[in-house]
């Protein structure tokens, strides 16, 4: 039971933030009623509507529960599936992240952040995020940027930041600055990696994180008239020393400074230093935890997906914010350096990385060197990511059932979409070459995905492919997606216009429509 025993201007500070889907417990409600009389309670008659209204606003934007005062819990696990209304669905969501899981385990990914994100409270949400993904057996190198934190800094001796193409001028001051801010973060991050409070998500975590002297750098030097003094950037990563702490268990912590083998300090910028770990490591994800916001094209369309051809198109466009712009080109810098995919994804948004990793279309914007998504025939390795894809339409009757041998037998009649590896949808196309026609079966998308457009471009490529093969028309057979296919150029026929030998294989008890498109 959660006992309500604070005044109006107390509630703000015990409301903890949980996810959307998270269902709206009776005592959340219960507990909104009671905020909204203690604001009654507390303020004029003249001035309740109001505040009722933002106290309502800030409530009802998120959901909120009361973090404290709470009855001891014996078992997080034991009590929140107590409270779970929906498990069937809890499992199968987590069953949905497996292959991602699968995939990522033993992968290395870098994770850099700005110091904006720590000065906005983000940081023990984010820890707790990344030892999740270290828990899953992901290596982790952890990046962090200081610049608020320098400029912090700087104020409190009186000295003015300069810049120019925004990146800092070091001179000897901010470089002082640079490390006082980066000894702080660093603290402030191994404290973040050492919670392990029972019923938190860092229960039973003992992360170690390991920092050191991994970076060597050298001087920018003088550019376009301007001389960056102690402003550095990246000349070569120890990834050697790293690997070795990767493979041992812990994660690996980089700031924003750099050694030359003179012994001098290099003050350097976060993007920068992640690009280099990240290339260094032959990571296989980079991931910028971004303070700017999903990026826009010209049409404010977001985003999403971008080769780095495309990345380079959108900049030279010069249309991007420049912190933006800032962080698409060392995307692109990492991406043409090896590093197969490169995340920039707004840390507003809780969870936005774990949001970005599993999960179909993510959050945030992705830059690869090649378009992620393809169309293509099917192989005999498909087989697996097939049968899990029509199972669910088997099993409520949509499709006739095929067993693994059949498909197995038939697979160069199937083709896949896929993206980033995950099989998305499917379609087969068996011919009946005497009547120059051919039957499209088993046209499946993953509903998480669907009302995409993936079904109809599937719809196409079979299309394409039945041209090539030399048809000339192509039909389904259907019990309820009938109007679907209408829509898009098929005829309603009957069993008599199919070819000779689907008529004897027709399935009379199913009664399917039969459909034609003349191709």
């Amino acid at each position: 039971m959660i006992s309500i025993r604070h005044s109006a201007a107390d509630y703000p500070r015990f409301f903890t933030r949980i996810p959307y889907s998270q269902p709206l417990h009776a005592n959340c409600v219960s507990i909104y009623y009671k905020y909204l009389a203690s604001v009654d309670a507390a303020v004029a008659p003249d001035e309740r509507l109001s505040d009722r209204q933002a106290a309502t606003r800030e409530i009802l934007s998120s959901i909120y529960v009361l973090q404290k005062p709470l009855a001891p819990i014996k078992s997080g696990i034991s009590d929140y599936n107590a409270r779970m209304e929906n498990p069937v669905q809890f499992v199968q969501w987590l069953r949905s992240v497996a292959p991602y899981i699968h995939a990522f385990r033993g992968k290395t990914f870098v994770v850099a952040f700005p110091g904006a994100l720590v000065m906005a409270g983000a940081l023990p949400v984010l820890a707790q995020d990344l030892s999740l993904l270290h828990a899953l057996g992901i290596k982790i190198v952890v990046v962090h940027g200081s610049r608020p934190q320098v400029a912090e800094q700087l104020a409190l001796r009186n000295v003015e930041g300069r810049f120019h193409n925004g990146i800092r001028i070091t001179d000897t001051a901010a470089l002082e600055c640079s490390k006082e801010a980066a000894g702080e973060l660093r603290l402030d991050i191994e404290a973040a990696f050492s919670q392990g409070l029972p019923n938190t998500p860092m229960a039973h975590a003992a992360v170690r994180i390991i920092s050191g002297n991994f970076v060597t750098a050298k001087p920018i030097g003088i550019v376009d008239g301007v001389d960056f003094q102690l402003t550095g950037i990246a000349r070569k990563v120890a990834y050697d020393v790293m690997h070795r702490i990767l493979d041992a268990g812990s994660p690996v912590l980089l700031s924003p400074l750099g050694f030359s083998p003179t012994g001098e300090a290099f003050n350097l910028t976060m993007e920068d230093v992640a690009v280099a770990a990240a290339t260094a490591l032959r990571a296989d994800k980079l991931i910028f935890i971004s303070e700017t916001p999903m990026m826009l094209d010209r049409d404010n369309d977001e985003l999403r997906e971008l080769s780095s051809t495309q990345a380079d198109i959108e900049l030279k466009a010069n249309y991007l914010p420049a912190d933006s712009a800032f962080y698409l080109e060392h995307a692109v810098k990492a991406s043409r350096g090896g590093v197969p995919r490169v995340h920039i994804v707004p840390y507003q948004m809780d969870g936005s990385a774990l949001l970005e990793l599993f999960t179909h279309d993510g959050v945030g914007t992705m830059i690869s060197h090649e378009n992620l998504e393809s169309l293509r025939e099917a192989t005999i390795e498909d087989v697996g990511g097939i049968i899990k894809l029509i199972e669910p339409l088997e099993a409520d009757g949509t499709l006739v059932k095929r067993g693994r041998e059949l498909i197995e037998r038939e697979i160069n009649y199937f083709s896949v979409i896929e993206h980033d590896g995950v099989i998305f949808g499917c379609a087969a196309l068996y011919p009946f070459p005497i009547e120059k026609m051919a039957e499209m079966a088993c046209l499946t998308v993953n509903p998480d995905v669907q009302s995409q457009g993936d079904g109809e471009r599937i719809l196409k490529h079979m299309e394409k492919r039945a041209r090539r093969a030399g048809f000339h028309s192509m039909f389904v057979l259907t019990t309820r997606t009938a109007h679907w296919f209408l829509k898009r150029g098929f005829v309603s026929a009957t069993v008599d216009d199919l070819p000779k030998d689907r008529q004897k294989m027709y399935n009379w008890q199913r009664k399917s429509l039969v459909l034609i498109k003349q191709l």
